[in-house]
């Protein structure tokens, strides 16, 4: 009588063993599927013209109003021509929208990377990359390697200026919300408070009218400034890069929007490929050489 049992709860071991073993054999399964599944459902994402954007078929790219050269042309962003309005087609084209599929909207500077969810897919206006704007925003790849510069009127002191040190006693002046304005805060650290304004253009006046000493600004639109609007200013020279690490311009998107990853390897996938040398060369030529402020 006794055997039966035993062989009946053996047999009951065995299942139970073979059903755990079983369980454990393929436990891993299941989450290596999971783990590849977002690979997937990113390349599908991805898909060209495809994305999820705000407007189904188009893609909104936003810029600052006016849109200033030498980053646009005829503050028409919509022309191609440009650097930022020829990156922002080369992206678009990358992510299989045509030139027709691209509708441009008119955001201002700061509040591109203000808090709060955006109406646009993505902005491109001289946007540096940095810890404290992730905080509210995301950024694609950095599509430009950008250094500061300072201006001033020809024959004034601060046009003689070779050091940081020449920079301290003037009055500097630059746009709100800017890495330039850090730059004069941080880095320059004058005696003097810097003047601060809403525009790049209320700037480039106070220069003109004497108002401030200087106007720090990325490079390559001192150059266009010098060259084209203020044309009694020079560049003073240009600031070295803080930390060994360059100061990049980048894409900015809605924070943890779906499209970060697909546009950034656009932008990777342009800058491998050549395309972003290319167009840096095209409309940004001048911007190379500076003497460096130290």
């Amino acid at each position: 009588m006794h055997p039966a049992p035993r062989a009946a709860r053996r047999a009951v071991v065995a299942v139970v063993t073979a059903l755990l073993a079983t369980a454990v054999g393929c436990a891993p399964q299941p989450e290596e599927k999971a783990s590849a599944s977002p690979s997937g459902s990113a390349a599908k994402s991805c898909a060209r013209g495809e994305l999820a954007t705000k407007a189904s078929g188009k893609l909104t790219v936003a810029t600052d109003e006016p849109a200033y050269e030498p980053w646009f042309k005829d503050d028409k962003p919509a022309n191609g021509q440009g650097f930022e309005s020829a990156v922002a087609y080369a992206v678009a084209k990358r992510l299989g929208y045509d030139k027709s599929a691209v509708v441009w909207q008119s955001v201002p500077f700061n509040k591109a990377f203000a808090p709060g969810v955006k109406d646009f897919d993505f902005d491109i206006n001289q946007v540096s990359i940095s810890d404290e704007r992730r905080k509210a925003v995301d950024f694609s790849s950095g599509y430009y390697d950008v250094r500061q510069a300072v201006v001033a009127l020809k024959g004034s002191t601060a046009a003689k200026a070779t050091s940081l040190t020449d920079l301290k006693n003037l009055k500097l002046g630059a746009q709100v919300g800017t890495t330039s304005l850090d730059y004069i805060d941080d880095v320059v650290q004058p005696k003097r408070q810097a003047a601060v304004y809403a525009k790049n253009d209320q700037a480039k006046s106070a220069l003109r009218n004497g108002q401030v000493d200087a106007i720090v600004t990325d490079l390559p639109t001192a150059f266009y400034i010098t060259a084209a609007e203020v044309t009694n200013a020079k560049i003073v020279g240009q600031f070295e890069n803080q930390g060994g690490t360059p100061e990049q311009f980048g894409l900015v998107l809605d924070k943890g929007s779906a499209l970060t990853s697909c546009v950034s390897g656009a932008v990777d996938a342009l800058r491998k490929d050549g395309t972003l040398a290319k167009l840096e060369k095209q409309w940004l030529s001048d911007a190379v050489d500076a003497p460096v402020l130290k």
